[in-house]
């Protein structure tokens, strides 16, 4: 199975692009979605995140995500030791999930693709884009969060140069209409490279 690695800085619209991807018929693997399930679902993981962030880490069995949040707003090697423990886990569940789908590829979504060395398990990357003003507008629009906290998160993700230059593809999301063309454009050259293999 084809695999193409979707990814893009917080607030570029990689939602966007991944449901016109799923809406040509291509199956969608969104990698933080599915984190977010097994923090909730895993012993595992439950039990050692506990062990990092503390007993309030869970309350009411529900992720404490406000708490986990201020913590490595404030220290963000937190993230790196969060990260090695859910990181796996994802992989693993979503090596299970590729072995069920039927379609010529599918995209894995993931957030910070490059940081974490994912992009050697894809055969191509698309890179999503937006300028910075327009992702932070978004993202104030969208989340309940701080134009310091937006940046905090921006500052622990690679720069769009560096993910362009490691990319096959790139999107401008700067348009729904200019993202819809880009997409259908991308797909038909992806057919086209997998009917020459």
């Amino acid at each position: 199975m084809i695999i193409v690695g979707l990814t893009g800085g917080i607030g570029s619209g990689k939602t966007t692009v991944a449901k016109q991807f799923k809406h040509l018929g291509i199956p969608v693997y969104i990698a933080d979605d599915e984190a977010k399930k097994l923090m909730q679902k895993s012993k595992i993981i439950k039990r050692k995140l506990i062990q990092l962030f503390g007993d309030k880490a869970y309350i009411n069995n529900k992720l404490n995500k406000s708490l986990i949040a201020n913590i490595i707003f404030n220290d963000a090697t937190y993230l790196e030791k969060m990260n090695a423990i859910i990181h796996p886990k994802v992989t693993k569940h979503f090596e299970k999930w590729v072995l069920k789908q039927e379609a010529p590829y599918v995209i894995k979504e993931v957030a910070i693709l490059f940081e974490n060395g994912g992009d050697k398990y894809c055969d191509y990357i698309v890179t999503v884009t937006a300028p910075k003003t327009l992702r932070i507008e978004r993202l104030l629009a969208r989340d309940n969060t701080t134009r310091e906290k937006i940046e905090a998160i921006m500052n622990n993700q690679w720069p769009d140069e560096n993910k362009i230059k490691k990319s096959d593809f790139v999107i401008k999301n700067t348009s729904l209409k200019s993202t819809h063309n880009q997409v259908n454009r991308i797909h038909k050259q992806l057919l086209k490279k997998l009917s020459h293999k």
